[in-house]
């Protein structure tokens, strides 16, 4: 079960909006609906939106009627830029697009032979997604001891990527090698994406797990009731700081006060050597009814103000680890995230 799919011109993906109650597949066939449903969270999790802005470089080649290679590249320059701008915090959506045209500038092709190129690219990332998740799970699988209790935060599964997951992806391998785990799945409000999506994961795949509030992390960590914390990333600077869905940073400092590790897991994609520190990362500010409604019951006071950012960052020196694709970094980060990206692929 792929979380999101190109075939035949027609991107297939699950509306996440609607689970745990429904598993709904839509099928979008131009790029401005792949947009929207980045946009509107149809689809979340870095690495599936990358795929999904790659794809929606694909539906925009396909449909293009741009007669000169020229006029159809500043074309997909425009496509492109629309798309970043739909989650401008997830580093994978900016990389999966710059990947596919720079190769697309780069190649001196005519008008069908870009086409064919933005399409092949697009499916090549997708499909790199899965292996790269692989990869880290069992690097994430290592991790994970006999009888732990771990804490994951957000949404982290095959949902939040093309398919296998990243920190979920990491706790479902350490399941399926028989360890007996036990996940406490933060709610993650406000959008509630452990509540709603890694819950119903969890329990699709048989994991033993408890819905905890989120507010509730800090009482289990106190009473030694967790000995790991797991969490996924949207942007990791140079230095290792990690920018993750709202509520990971104060879960990491409370999870550091303990003596308990947490480890972020990404794929190297999502590392930004670009920038020097989690203060350079920008952060999304969404709309105010994610806070005062669920599913569109209002239950906080008209005209409220409300601030609704949907990242915060965690400095590095609040991570005990950052697991990749290419391996397990470990303080110091700067230097080791420097050597793994220079690294040939593990």
């Amino acid at each position: 079960m792929r979380t999101l799919e190109l075939h035949d011109g027609v991107v297939r993906m699950i509306d996440q909006r609607l689970l745990p109650g429904q598993l709904v597949y839509v099928e979008i066939r131009d790029y401005a609906t792949v947009a929207r449903s980045i946009q509107e969270m149809w689809v979340r999790g870095a690495p599936a939106i990358g795929a999904a802005g790659g794809f929606g470089l694909a539906l925009a080649a396909r449909a293009s009627t741009a007669a000169t290679s020229d006029a159809f590249l500043a074309e997909m320059d425009r496509v492109g830029q629309e798309l970043y701008q739909t989650r401008p915090t997830a580093v994978n959506l900016g990389w999966a697009i710059n990947r596919i045209l720079n190769k697309a500038h780069a190649s001196k092709l005519s008008v069908a032979g870009l086409r064919d190129l933005i399409v092949a690219e697009a499916q090549a990332i997708a499909a790199e997604d899965i292996i790269t998740n692989e990869k880290m799970a069992r690097y994430g699988a290592s991790l994970i001891n006999d009888g732990d209790t771990i804490i994951h935060h957000c949404n982290t599964g095959p949902l939040a990527t093309v398919d296998v997951g990243t920190a979920l992806g990491c706790i479902i391998q350490a399941h399926r090698d028989g360890k007996k785990i036990h996940v406490l799945v933060d709610e993650t409000r406000p959008r509630l994406q452990g509540a709603r999506l890694t819950a119903w994961e969890l329990m699709q795949y048989g994991v033993p797990m408890t819905l905890i509030a989120d507010n509730a992390a800090g009482h289990y960590l106190y009473r030694k009731l967790a000995n790991k914390v797991f969490y996924g990333a949207d942007r990791v600077a140079s230095n290792g700081d990690v920018a993750n869905k709202i509520g990971s940073y104060k879960l990491a400092v409370v999870a550091h006060e303990n003596g308990v590790p947490v480890y972020s897991v990404m794929p190297t994609s999502t590392i930004d050597m670009a920038l020097a520190s989690g203060l350079d990362i920008p952060i999304e500010e969404r709309g105010a009814d994610e806070v005062t409604t669920i599913d569109g019951v209002r239950f906080a006071p008209v005209g409220v103000q409300v601030g609704n950012p949907a990242f915060d960052v965690t400095p590095h020196k609040y991570l005990t680890g950052i697991v990749t694709e290419r391996g397990i970094v470990y303080p110091p980060f700067k230097e080791n995230l420097l050597r793994i990206m220079d690294s040939a692929e593990g």
